[in-house]
């Protein structure tokens, strides 16, 4: 299988059990997670060999979320260990009308404060097929968007096929929106493979088509064949990516998505998902349709994958999708009916 590297922060997560809300919570349930961290995990699941990059605090908390990855099969040697803490983010989960909520605690976290210099890019990325990022990482801070910045440039100079997920989160843009959008355009120089829509290109990297609001405009505007292209030829995309979701209601969800090489936009099939955790279904399915694009299917194909991935997802608790190639391929092949497997 391929070789694959992923950089971002991860994150302790704190959930009150049994979807309670803040107040009701006596206990939290603990995990750990993040964007690219998810990511890694899932394609380890898939059967790659991903090193995953980052800086976490030199304290025990900092030592469980990289033996999270760890006993998985993520290679963890090239975290840098320092900082003042590792981020925190608190869910609550949703149900029925009642939606999920996100609370961030990530100020000043180890990777907000990470230097390029602490990671050795030449050695890092030797060999490596794919390197994933996203935007997130890239507006912690002016440090993480220098480090993103450097990694996309050194994977490039070694001929590394670059992943970037847009991954817009309001929360992270509430101030020097026009600087943040030029931090990310100028990345767009180095991305091959990119996850989102010309909704998600217009909020992160200022993107504009004539008279086209894509903020007001119905998100099937953002979607469709005709601008999903033009963004691809915008930036020089391989592919542009979008999930398509239908927000039936916090528990219950259509779930699709769609890819434009520039010529052609694929629609795949749609899940009729009863949802036990939806966070992290971004990033399964990135890793789905990166498995597929990585083991040289169609990109119809990688898309079924990605889909399949992220609708199981959406079944386990936590951010992180316990996942086999052998389960995608039996609801990308079969009915998805979730028969019990005897």
């Amino acid at each position: 299988m391929a070789k694959v590297v992923t950089l971002g922060e991860i994150m302790l997560r704190l959930s009150p059990p049994d979807h309670q809300r803040f107040p009701q919570a006596v206990n939290f349930d603990a995990n750990y997670g993040g964007a690219e961290a998810n990511v890694a995990f899932s394609l380890v699941q898939l059967g790659h060999e991903v090193t995953y990059v980052s800086r976490v605090p030199s304290n025990p908390i900092g030592d469980c979320a990289i033996q999270t990855l760890q006993k998985q099969g993520v290679n963890c040697s090239h975290i840098a260990r320092g900082g003042k803490r590792l981020g925190i983010y608190f869910l609550e989960n949703g149900a029925s009308i009642r939606s999920p909520r996100v609370l961030y605690d990530r100020a000043d976290s180890a990777i907000a404060e990470a230097d390029p210099k602490d990671f050795n890019f030449h050695e890092i990325f030797q060999g490596v097929d794919l390197f994933h990022v996203s935007g997130i990482t890239a507006v912690i801070s002016e440090k993480a968007a220098a480090l993103t910045l450097e990694a996309m440039k050194a994977a490039k100079q070694q001929g590394v096929c670059v992943s970037f997920d847009l991954n817009y989160r309001s929360g992270l843009w509430k101030d020097q929106v026009q600087e943040k959008q030029r931090i990310m355009a100028a990345m767009m120089e180095y991305v091959d493979i990119c996850f989102g829509n010309a909704l998600d290109a217009a909020k992160c990297l200022g993107y504009e088509d004539g008279d086209t609001d894509f903020y007001n405009s119905p998100y099937e505007v953002c979607v469709n064949a005709e601008n999903m292209a033009k963004v691809v030829k915008r930036y020089g995309l391989t592919y542009l990516v979008t999930t398509l979701r239908n927000n039936i209601s916090a528990s219950d969800n259509g779930w699709s998505a769609a890819v434009s090489d520039g010529n052609s936009l694929y629609k795949g099939k749609e899940y009729q998902l009863h949802i036990i955790d939806r966070v992290g279904g971004g990033d399964a399915f990135a890793a789905g349709f990166l498995h597929g694009y990585l083991g040289r299917e169609t990109m119809e194909t990688a898309l079924e994958y990605g889909i399949a991935a992220a609708a199981v997802k959406h079944t386990i608790p936590g951010d992180l999708n316990y996942i086999s190639v052998s389960e995608i391929e039996a609801l990308v092949y079969g009915d998805g009916a979730g028969r019990v497997m005897r």
